[in-house]
């Protein structure tokens, strides 16, 4: 009986190894959606490390990523032409990588044109959500993997 289940054990082990070693070999798609709401540079490039070291290492095993960067309240620094400590890494990033996009929150655009007495100019590289809060949700239920550096 022991041997049996030990039997059943190992096999249950390989084919689960030759399921993932499938999947690798076809290659698998990622999503991941990376949360940004600190105006801190240090936080910003963590943000941009994060998904340049997802999308290499998936790369190296043969897999593909989508990334959606979201920037909402401070964050949003991350996008401000003229401001963004970030910018030039952005700029690369964009023409090297298709599948990345930057996310910038309606709110808060809407919320600094009042302190400002106009809309803040984002770099190229943003498209304006409504809500960055809600982007993040419709991300996660699109099954995005929710990262916050």
């Amino acid at each position: 009986m022991l041997r049996t289940l030990a039997a059943c054990a190992a096999l249950t082990l390989m084919s689960g190894t030759a399921m993932t070693d499938a999947a690798r070999a076809e290659g698998v798609s990622h999503k991941i959606a990376i949360h940004v709401d600190d105006s801190d540079m240090r936080v910003m490039n963590m943000a941009l490390n994060n998904a340049e070291n997802a999308r290499s290492y998936f790369a190296s095993i043969g897999d593909t990523v989508e990334l959606e960067l979201v920037a909402y309240g401070p964050g949003l620094q991350m996008f401000v032409k003229d401001q963004s400590p970030v910018a030039a890494r952005i700029a690369a990033m964009s023409l090297e990588f298709e599948e990345i996009q930057f996310s910038a929150c309606g709110n808060t655009i809407k919320n600094m044109a009042k302190k400002l007495g106009h809309e803040p100019v984002l770099i190229e590289e943003a498209e304006v959500v409504p809500s960055g809060v809600a982007r993040l949700v419709e991300l996660q239920e699109d099954g995005y993997s929710y990262i916050r550096p």
